[in-house]
């Protein structure tokens, strides 16, 4: 896979029809609430019947390719994916696979969400586009081969890696994660040890939209400007939720087994370039003070 390039073949422009792959999750719901005013006419899919947006299965190679057939998308954002379980290489490699080869069949702009769990943390700095990966963890491989298997079926599609979600119309993972450990509900602690770049949905919708109305192609990091610990983005959610940032419990990522990677922080500054969107830091994006450190 290249990094950075040029293709003119695809289609380019606004008012144009996208269909989000995941439209039910947190950052499906962030594209689909921000396309229209960024031009796009767009489609979601879920996995499950819900009223808006169609059903399906990326596991289903027919069911993509019907789809496809029906939304005549002019782009594709691909963000269904599983985390653990069963099913997930076959929705994070195989249902990849479907969505390229249907994209590359029905001339379809594809961008890709992959992930900074594609490397083992192990670096010492952020980690740029033609840095090898070498996942630790077996979401990590599923995700990489995902990479590997849409650069094969379609191979001008953009591969955009990113990093932890958060600050979405709704309360997310991350949120809620923080949410029920300052209430008891859980006994998470948060890793002082892991660091990653985290970026507000808003942000990063508005991001990948413009990137499906451009040219880029092969991989691209699209993450937040800041490199923090899990614990100190935990500390600063609770602060924006009005909690005691110093109730959350602490744990080293370095202790666990099997391993973990412990630095996956990105360097976006190519992203940057590409797109008008400016991505905030935390602080920035939770409505705190920009000036206070974290």
């Amino acid at each position: 896979m290249g990094t950075i390039g040029a293709m003119a073949t695809r289609h380019t422009g606004g008012g144009r029809r996208l269909l989000v792959t995941g439209a039910s999750g947190y950052l499906g719901r962030a594209l689909m609430a921000a396309a229209p005013a960024m031009g796009w006419e767009a489609h979601g899919t879920r996995f499950t019947a819900r009223s808006g947006s169609a059903v399906l299965d990326v596991r289903d190679r027919d069911a993509v390719e019907r789809l496809f057939d029906a939304v005549r998308p002019d782009a594709v954002i691909h963000t269904a994916y599983l985390l653990s379980g069963p099913s997930m290489r076959a929705v994070n490699v195989d249902g990849a696979a479907h969505v390229a080869r249907a994209s590359r069949r029905f001339g379809a702009r594809l961008v890709h969400l992959s992930t900074d769990f594609v490397f083992d943390g192990r670096l010492a700095r952020p980690y740029r586009e033609d840095d090898p990966p070498a996942p630790l963890t077996a979401y990590g491989v599923s995700k990489l081969d995902g990479e590997r298997a849409v650069a094969h079926e379609d191979p001008p599609a953009l591969l955009v890696r990113t990093s932890l979600i958060y600050g979405g119309s709704a309360p997310g993972p991350q949120e809620r994660m923080v949410a029920d450990a300052m209430a008891g509900v859980s006994s998470t602690a948060f890793f002082e040890d892991e660091i990653r770049s985290p970026i507000a949905a808003p942000d990063l919708a508005a991001g990948l939209l413009e990137l499906a109305a451009s040219d880029v192609t092969g991989v691209l990091h699209l993450a937040g400007p800041e490199a923090v610990s899990r614990l100190e983005f935990a500390r600063v959610l609770a602060e924006a939720a009005g909690g005691d940032p110093g109730s959350l419990r602490s744990a080293r990522s370095a202790d666990l087994s099997p391993a973990r990677p412990l630095d996956c922080s990105l360097d976006s500054s190519r992203a940057y370039v590409c797109i008008a969107t400016r991505v905030r830091g935390v602080r920035e994006a939770l409505g705190l003070a920009a000036q206070a450190a974290l």
